[in-house]
């Protein structure tokens, strides 16, 4: 192991408690204001503020980091409340390193969870990470975005080197951090290797020499750890941004594929507006702020025109058209309106998926499953319970229903629809 990662090879000293000469310049304020737009912590500002100096004056950028671990395949908006300030970052002229955790996947991130996250296998991770950057490309500049990944540095570490670098932490330290605190004292499991996590995700920081490493709020103990390695090693500590955790759909649970509650960015311009849509009037701002690239004197003006009785949901269709218009084109997101007001009145989209099924007569909750509406019969039949289910616009109720032979566009909610032509 190289127990020396190259040091920080700015010729100014480690700042420690910096404070910049005043007044700042109008370029480094109007920084400062972006970079602090819809952040949970700056910390420590007054260190960041000298970072920007220094950079201002010597011409050089600062290096900023993002590290996501391709546990799932696929990217949602929630992914893209930290992407959006790490575009901003960029766009300021600095640069930014989006690193793939390829080799910290096979620990699984323990961050805010109460049991152990079963490790992914080298397969599933490369799988998972082919699509990462493809991805976050919808939102970064790829031809001015750095691209690494952990297992760079972290596979020739070997064990001596994992020996090593683990002797500049303590246990103590480590179950400072809530969630293993409350598992430990819960008397709940803690594997040997979570305790690795924070560590390896903070010499990823060393490695790369970098000036700031964002992540979500739940990421806060990592990125400290991060710059107390950085001290060790001889670097100047990174400074750490944290962004607040999006809400789903559901407005109480963050943002989750596994929850359910979540908008994919590679999702169907009409599937997002819908998605979009759903969300409380109240949920609305909470998107507003951490989504939309919209000025915050415009969303103050379009607060003072509800309070004034302007409809929400015109606000909400600017926000839908907004992110859709992001993610495909102007002309998906008009599309997705019209598709949605068509749906509003009770009509059919144009974009129904076509199922050929066999069987009749069937079941009306086999047949929903059958048809990929409902993950089973059982929650099939739970949906006609509740009046969640229509046969060519009609409002099924009858759960015994067998379903004979015929063409008809089948309906679950007000967002799943398929054309189903039944045979025997």
């Amino acid at each position: 192991m190289n127990s020396k990662p190259p040091v920080y090879d700015s010729e100014a000293p480690p700042p420690g408690n910096p404070k910049a000469t005043l007044p700042l310049s109008d370029a480094v304020q109007a920084a400062l204001a972006i970079t602090k737009r819809g952040v949970n912590e700056l910390l420590i500002e007054s260190e960041f503020v000298h970072k920007l100096v220094r950079s201002e004056q010597t011409g050089k950028p600062l290096r900023i980091k993002l590290g996501l671990d391709p546990t799932a395949p696929d990217l949602h908006l929630g992914h893209t409340v930290v992407l959006n300030k790490l575009r901003q970052m960029q766009d300021l002229g600095h640069t930014v390193i989006f690193l793939i955790g390829d080799f910290t996947s096979m620990i699984g991130d323990p961050s805010g969870r109460n049991i152990t996250r079963p490790p992914l296998t080298r397969e599933q991770i490369e799988e998972n990470a082919k699509t990462y950057f493809a991805q976050a490309s919808l939102v970064l500049d790829a031809a001015k975005t750095e691209i690494r990944y952990n297992s760079e540095w972290s596979d020739p570490l070997g064990a001596r080197g994992m020996i090593e670098l683990s002797a500049k932490y303590t246990v103590a330290r480590i179950l400072e951090r809530e969630d293993f605190s409350k598992r430990f004292k819960a008397g709940a499991p803690i594997s040997v290797h979570e305790l690795l996590y924070p560590l390896m995700q903070g010499y990823d920081s060393v490695a790369l020499r970098a000036d700031l490493e964002l992540g979500g709020t739940d990421q806060k103990f990592n990125l400290l750890v991060g710059r107390e390695l950085q001290k060790d090693y001889g670097q100047e500590p990174q400074c750490i941004l944290t962004m607040p955790l999006l809400e789903g759909l559901d407005g109480i649970d963050k943002m989750s594929k596994s929850k359910g509650n979540y908008i994919g960015i590679t999702e169907p311009g009409n599937t997002m507006f819908a998605k979009l849509m759903s969300i409380s009037d109240v949920m609305m701002w909470r998107y507003y702020e951490l989504l939309s690239f919209r000025s915050l004197v415009e969303i103050d003006k379009f607060r003072h025109e509800v309070d004034a009785g302007r409809n929400p949901r015109d606000i909400k269709v600017a926000l839908g058209q907004e992110i859709v218009t992001r993610f495909h084109s102007k002309q998906a997101a008009e599309e997705a309106l019209a598709d949605f007001v068509n749906r509003s009145k009770g009509g059919i989209p144009d974009d129904v998926v076509e199922v050929n099924l066999t069987g009749a007569p069937l079941g009306i909750g086999q047949l929903l499953k059958q048809a990929n509406l409902c993950p089973s019969a059982a929650e099939g039949l739970r949906m006609v319970e509740q009046g969640g289910v229509r046969i060519d616009g009609a409002v099924i109720s009858d759960r015994g229903l067998k379903v004979e032979v015929g063409t008809f566009v089948l309906q679950v909610g007000k967002r799943k629809f398929a054309r189903v032509t039944l045979g025997r």
